[in-house]
């Protein structure tokens, strides 16, 4: 039997890699400080897999086919898109787990568009690189990573509650997996952030303290009370990738998170914070 054994929020900012001298060296220390973190406490929980839960930008679907949301089962590979210090390059992909969460959702009324060969792009590349790799390294040994992508970078979005579904039955797959796995799980996202908009640069702060605060405590439901209407409003097309946050919160039964970071960055664009999610004591 499986288990997921924590989680993880964290951004995945490309214009770190595109313009990393561009904040202040106080924000840039903390920013890549957070990511070294990251990985520390992701191999103390001594993980044998990692989902990472991304989205695409439009490079990898188009307006031919936009999935709701999609997991790799076979051959993984990425970035596809050319970053800086990001190196494109064969991912290891735990197959058999991969191929019981769609097989589970079968079963339970979740139909997973399967990819049995992905390349995969930065929101997953860059949590896998500066956190799952350095993670690897202290624990001497390769972790296993499943793609998931949901549909938060372009319309039509996933709704915010079915991201959440997505992490309990993700849960429950992993529970019903006949293997003795530690699963920790990563969504991969910025908080406030205007995509190829007039507003491109601003930071919205004070949504992206409300949101912080929602994982602190837990609050899945609140969470997923915001209509994309206030998301876009209040925080840009690019916080819509706080349902990748939903779903990795809805993947730990009682959920509650620390933030070990955040920096507000104009000059990457985005607001960046990180978060460790627990299993709340009995």
């Amino acid at each position: 039997m499986g288990k997921i054994v924590g989680g993880f929020w964290m951004p995945h900012d490309p214009v770190m890699f595109v313009a990393p001298k561009a904040p202040p060296e106080a924000q840039r220390d903390a920013v890549w400080g957070a990511y070294a973190e990251c990985a520390r406490r992701l191999a103390e929980l001594e993980p044998t897999a990692v989902i990472i839960v991304g989205c695409d930008h439009y490079i990898l679907f188009g307006t031919h086919c936009l999935p709701r949301y999609v997991i790799g089962t076979g051959d993984v590979d990425g970035p596809i898109d050319r970053l800086p210090g990001l190196q494109r390059q064969v991912v290891k992909n735990h197959e058999a787990l991969a191929g019981h969460v769609v097989a589970h959702g079968d079963a339970n009324g979740v139909d997973w568009s399967v990819a049995r060969s992905f390349t995969v792009d930065h929101s997953f590349s860059i949590p896998h690189q500066l956190v799952v790799q350095p993670a690897e390294q202290l624990l001497g040994k390769t972790l296993p990573s499943i793609p998931v992508y949901l549909a938060c970078g372009v319309d039509p979005y996933i709704s915010l509650r079915r991201s959440a579904d997505l992490g309990r039955q993700l849960r429950a797959a992993v529970e019903s997996f006949d293997a003795d796995e530690r699963v920790v799980i990563i969504g991969s996202g910025g908080i406030s952030h205007w995509v190829g908009t007039a507003e491109m640069g601003k930071v919205a702060e004070d949504f992206d303290r409300e949101i912080l605060a929602l994982g602190v405590k837990g609050d899945l439901a609140g969470l997923c009370a915001y209509s994309d209407e206030e998301i876009l409003r209040r925080a840009g097309n690019g916080a819509m990738e706080i349902r990748n946050f939903a779903c990795a919160m809805a993947a730990l039964e009682r959920p509650v998170g620390e933030v070990i970071a955040y920096e507000a960055v104009p000059a990457w664009v985005t607001g960046l914070g990180f978060v460790e999610l627990k299993e709340a004591s009995a």
